[in-house]
């Protein structure tokens, strides 16, 4: 009977040790130090080798250190085991589409298949999934015709986004319309995003947030669940800034949203700071105010000295 304790006592040892590896996992990953994390995951899977969990993260963690091949092998995995999963379908998806952009064109040609076939799935398993609309919005406008590109394509999906979120829609339609060089349609529809990005009363509780230096937890707490009320993604506050830089309007909340995105940045949201502070800079220089477009275009510099956009906008303010 003593035996029998002993070893219950062990496996349940070992049990918690498990869950507790995991959980400090999830932690240091919420803090976004994935490389801290990863060991922590891969300790759980070792003994847990079908916890879809681990393997989710252990493939983002991949994902985000632009491992493509580590990345899709882990949501693969999670693929054979729920097939039928919208976000995995997603993932996979997406993450052989950013492979293909990093790989000779005839080696990318081979896998165009797959990428829309698990894009595809996803969509139609999740008609409210904003993100894989968006990623087929891209595919269909960078492949060339002969390998299935269609602008027309691509604007269906952007149908799609405009009755799931208006702001997603007009950002889309200006999208496709900015990548054929149709500059009036694309500011016409960003202007159109602009206007409905937020209510007013929204956007002077984040910029009364903003304006107050102090550095509360209960003011952070307020701007993440003001900014994320209308947008679900921190990248929309990043689009909405950078059309008030590219078309000198409504600077001040230009600046609001892009200190939002500041504030909020990790590196899921997919565009660098750099290109947010190169936006502010763009923006104070409309304002004319070349003390903060210094400081601003100083900062994405600092952070990408090949910057070459950034580099032709501060010879522009250094001419203020």
């Amino acid at each position: 009977m003593r035996h029998f304790v002993l070893v219950f006592l062990f496996i349940s040892y070992f049990s918690f040790s498990q869950n507790l590896s995991f959980e400090k996992g999830v932690a240091l990953y919420d803090a976004e130090k994935y490389q801290t994390a990863k060991p922590h995951f891969e300790a759980h899977l070792n003994s847990n080798p079908t916890h879809l969990k681990s393997i989710e993260y252990l493939g983002d963690i991949a994902a985000y250190a632009s491992d493509w091949d580590t990345a899709a092998k882990y949501y693969s995995q999670l693929l054979d085991k729920q097939p039928d999963n919208a976000n995995f379908n997603f993932k996979y998806g997406g993450v052989l589409g950013r492979k293909a952009q990093s790989i000779s064109k005839i080696r990318a040609a081979l896998l165009i298949g797959d990428i829309k076939k698990h894009l595809h799935k996803a969509a139609q398993l999740d008609p409210k999934h904003i993100e894989v609309r968006w990623a087929l919005i891209d595919l269909y406008i960078a492949l060339p015709g002969m390998l299935g590109g269609s602008e027309s394509t691509a604007l269906d999906y952007a149908k799609e986004l405009m009755n799931l979120s208006e702001v997603d829609g007009y950002l889309s339609y200006g999208y496709i319309a900015e990548y054929f060089d149709r500059s009036s349609d694309a500011e016409r529809y960003y202007k159109k995003a602009m206007a409905i990005g937020q209510s007013p009363h929204t956007y002077e509780k984040l910029a009364d947030l903003y304006e107050n230096k102090t550095n509360q937890p209960e003011k952070s707490i307020a701007i993440r669940e003001a900014s994320a009320k209308k947008h679900q993604r921190n990248n929309i506050n990043y689009q909405i800034g950078k059309i008030s830089g590219m078309y000198n309007i409504e600077l001040q909340k230009g600046l609001v949203y892009l200190s939002a995105y500041i504030k909020n940045h990790s590196v899921k949201d997919g565009v660098p700071l750099e290109w947010a502070y190169f936006r502010k800079a763009q923006i104070y220089r409309h304002l004319g105010d070349k003390n903060q477009a210094q400081k601003w275009i100083n900062k994405a510099l600092a952070s990408n000295t090949d910057f070459k956009e950034a580099r032709i906008e501060k010879e522009q303010i250094n001419r203020l």
